[in-house]
């Protein structure tokens, strides 16, 4: 399997794990409510709050990067080029996540910019889109 394959699992992991962040944290609604997490998670507010919309972030900009490194994968883009881009992918939303929790909103968005930027190039660089 390719190393652009292993990100993509990786970006799949990734919004679970940040919410594992909301779930350990502290919080002024106590732990954590196993029984009913969604309305647990809803209701937090602050950073909390930040750490569930950056992994619902995670969830809404995963398919788009699967989807693109599946079409550069078989598309016939350069093998090393595509790793390369999927790994600049997981570093940018390992930043994004940072950004998120931290509230620095600008930088969290041009971080967020960044990785659209990877997601078209790995399209561009695929001979068979762009072309």
């Amino acid at each position: 399997m390719s190393i652009a394959f292993w990100c993509v699992f990786v970006a799949g992991l990734m919004p679970g794990l940040t919410a594992l962040i909301a779930k350990v944290g502290k919080s002024e609604n106590g732990r954590f409510d196993n029984n009913h997490p969604r309305e647990w998670l809803a209701q937090l507010d602050g950073r909390g709050a930040r750490v569930v919309a950056a992994m619902q972030n995670g969830f809404e900009g995963f398919p788009l990067f699967a989807a693109a490194v599946i079409i550069a994968q078989f598309g016939g883009a350069d093998q090393a080029n595509v790793n390369l881009l999927a790994m600049a992918y997981i570093g940018v939303r390992v930043v994004f996540t940072i950004c998120y929790i931290q509230n620095w909103a600008t930088l969290r968005s041009l971080v967020w910019a960044a990785g659209i930027g990877v997601i078209l190039t790995l399209l561009c660089i695929t001979p068979t889109v762009g072309a």
